[in-house]
């Protein structure tokens, strides 16, 4: 029989063969909530998702690493983007995503083929950017000259 670890601790995962188990889990009050055999339709959902994410992992395999890096530092620019554009501009979180995308950057020079040039061009607009929303942010509230 296989267990999962949990930090309630150790919960089988199969009352036997071809059985499947929801765990004990603890509920909001702290309670357990005793393991039972799922149903034919959880049992066909789960199966369902695992599915799904076995396809997903597969496509994710056959996409070439450099794209994918690619379009996780996209998401750090436009993490940074969204913080800067707010109303009130939360200029220590735009600088932690543009201090993670350009840590990419260089960690992975010339390894990120094509869409390299343009992720660099977009680390060094952003940049600029922050320094425009910073400079706003201060002269807004520094007091007018007397």
């Amino acid at each position: 029989m296989s267990s999962l670890w949990t930090p309630g601790g150790e919960h089988p995962v199969s009352a036997g063969p071809g059985a499947t188990v929801v765990g004990a889990v603890s509920s909001t009050e702290g309670e357990k909530i005793p393991a039972r055999p799922l149903t034919g339709e959880e049992a066909e959902t789960l199966a369902d998702a695992a599915a799904e994410i076995a396809g997903v992992r597969e496509q994710l395999a056959a996409t070439p690493a450099e794209l994918v890096v690619a379009n996780h530092v996209m998401g750090l620019y436009e993490l940074a983007a969204i913080h800067l554009n707010r109303e009130e501009p939360n200029l220590e979180a735009a600088r932690l995503a543009i201090d993670a995308l350009a840590a990419v950057l260089e960690r992975c020079q010339g390894r990120l083929g094509e869409p390299e040039s343009t992720l660099i061009e977009a680390r060094s607009q952003l940049q600029m950017a922050f320094v425009n929303v910073a400079n706003w942010a201060r002269d807004r509230d520094r007091p007018p000259p007397s």
